[in-house]
């Protein structure tokens, strides 16, 4: 394509449809046209050499799966609108896979029932499903995608770990070898589940994860999960007397802020969140925002979810945007930094009132006190107490320990040498594969076009035969080609009948690493133009040497 497609929002959704690798069928779905397939298949074969190297065993799911086991771990639900469900002739629930943890672990029960039979690793590439609410920036995030996704099963924790890390060691090799610039970060396990788990980040300003990182210490971890400490701010502050003031109009912390004329750290935010019938006020202070992943850790309730405003005022008395804790009759979890607070403003509980110089202790207690928020720039490091950062990035790969969650609400047991039955220790791997090309594409490219890793690239280099109706250059290229293929060198031959202008700038879009040039005058030299694509300079080379020439910087790393 000569020009920028205008639904391209990110750079390597505008290079990858401009270079011709993809095209558009619906929002969130794409075909792969053949530069695209070569590359996908390039991931996909550094993928297999590296989970074969790592003792894992291939095997295929089926895409579509039977709704009986998601409910088997509760997870039907979980899912809500993300997963594409559909009733077959017979009135029965499927599904397309999302992910696989429940099929893996059908299969692992049925066939696997003594500690003998473990340690084992499976893995597949498959397709997956996910009805994404926004689809955008091409195949970073669509609803259809191409995963590795990896299962370990283990009799203990010690052995998951093991497995866990020979399935870390092998993501950072995948990564490496794609020519990926990746950070691993601590990260939420979310609808997966588990208690640890890393992300394998590749910083871009496209990326919508947000990593925090220490530069100091080289702590890291994506927002949801990232870890914030308070540091004690003791005062001696006399505690005022408590007063309603008329806030009129004022729903947000901003709106309060510009009204009493007081810095938005001053006000605490209570929300009201609902878990099927309970009902639970969370205090932050008005400067932060609640983490919902670590107030779900926290609380214990998977099922937490902002109250409407029917409930806020059933719980309340009052409207959002004038609700506090003063009088509340509800359980209450405060955020850690709501503890040193002094003479803050909190809703009065009636409408356009809130109450000025409330306190802890004096006006209302906490019931329990948690991190529940969201880390933000210049936060302590956890780790070091330095100032935190952050960036963007893509997630490429995710790796879980996941213990028993799936074999215990599936029966997937082993017996012991004694006899007796345990549940097996399971860990999950995945890798979006699309991601990766997509995550190459934003860490390595120019004005021009793509630059590839070499590892991915398409072609291994590019022929442009300058006026390929001459004999002569057409012959010579043909025969510089087919050395260079025989030799196991990937070489694409440019023979269109165009200009070299054209020809130079779709082999810079395309992104090839090495550029041959071939035309009347090299050949009456015997040389031809060697040019690679991540530099400016170009050098000529005796046409006797190219093979030799072409070996020793495909080699160079």
């Amino acid at each position: 394509m000569r020009d920028d497609p205008a639904e391209a929002e990110t750079i390597s959704q505008r290079l990858m449809m401009r270079a011709g690798l993809i095209r558009k069928l619906t929002s969130g779905v794409y075909s792969y046209l053949p530069l695209g397939f070569t590359v996908l298949n390039k991931v996909i074969n550094v993928v297999r050499e590296e989970m074969n190297r790592a003792g894992a065993q291939e095997i295929l799911m089926p895409v579509l799966q039977p709704s009986e086991l998601w409910q088997e771990t509760g997870r039907l639900d979980a899912f809500g609108d993300l997963m594409c469900k559909f009733k077959d002739r017979f009135g029965r629930v499927n599904i397309l896979g999302p992910t696989h943890e429940e099929v893996v672990t059908n299969i692992v029960r049925n066939e696997i029932n003594s500690y003998r039979q473990l340690p084992f690793t499976l893995y597949q590439i498959q397709v997956k499903f996910r009805d994404e609410i926004r689809p955008r920036f091409g195949v970073i995030r669509s609803r259809e995608f191409l995963m590795k996704d990896a299962y370990s099963f283990d009799v203990d924790a010690a052995g998951m770990g093991k497995s866990y890390d020979a399935m870390y060691d092998a993501y950072c090799r995948i990564f490496s070898r794609c020519g990926l610039k990746y950070t691993a970060v601590e990260a939420d396990t979310g609808l997966i589940g588990g208690d640890v788990s890393h992300e394998f980040m590749v910083p871009s300003p496209s990326g919508e994860d947000q990593m925090v990182k220490c530069e100091k210490c080289g702590y890291a971890a994506n927002k949801e999960k990232a870890e914030c400490v308070v540091v004690e701010q003791r005062t001696d502050e006399r505690h005022l007397p408590i007063k309603d003031v008329a806030t009129p109009n004022c729903i947000t912390v901003d709106d309060v802020a510009k009204c009493l004329k007081v810095k938005p750290s001053l006000i605490l935010k209570t929300l009201i969140y609902k878990a099927d019938k309970e009902y639970l006020a969370v205090l932050v202070r008005g400067d932060i925002e609640v983490n919902i992943n670590k107030l779900v850790r926290a609380t214990g309730l998977p099922h937490l979810e902002l109250a409407d405003g029917k409930d806020v005022e059933k719980v309340t008395g009052a409207p959002f945007g004038s609700c506090g804790p003063v009088g509340l009759k509800v359980k209450n979890i405060a955020d850690n930094s709501v503890k040193d607070m002094v003479n803050f403003i909190v809703g009065a509980n009636k409408r356009d009132y809130h109450t000025i110089n409330v306190n802890l202790g004096r006006d209302f207690d906490a019931d329990i006190f948690a991190d529940i928020r969201y880390a933000v720039a210049g936060d302590p490091c956890p780790k070091c107490g330095s100032p935190i950062e952050f960036s963007n990035g893509i997630e490429v790969g995710h790796v879980f320990k996941l213990g028993t969650k799936y074999s215990e609400k599936m029966k997937a047991l082993y017996q012991d040498e004694s006899g007796a039955t345990h549940p097996m220790q399971m860990g999950c791997y995945g890798i979006g594969v699309n991601r990766i090309i997509a995550a190459a594409i934003e860490n390595s490219n120019d004005e021009n076009g793509i630059i590839w890793p070499p590892e991915i690239a398409p072609y291994k280099a590019v022929i442009v035969s300058i006026n390929p109706k001459d004999k002569k250059v057409a012959d010579t290229s043909e025969n510089i080609h087919n050395i260079l293929v025989d030799a196991g060198i990937e070489t694409l031959w440019d023979d269109r009948d165009l200009t070299a202008g054209v020809k130079f700038k779709d082999a810079d879009l395309v992104g090839i690493p090495i550029r041959l040039t071939i035309g009347a005058k090299t050949l009456e030299n015997g040389t031809v133009d060697i040019k690679l694509r991540n530099r400016k300079e170009q050098k000529s080379v005796k046409i006797s040497s190219i093979l030799e020439e072409v070996e020793k910087i495909k080699n160079q790393k």
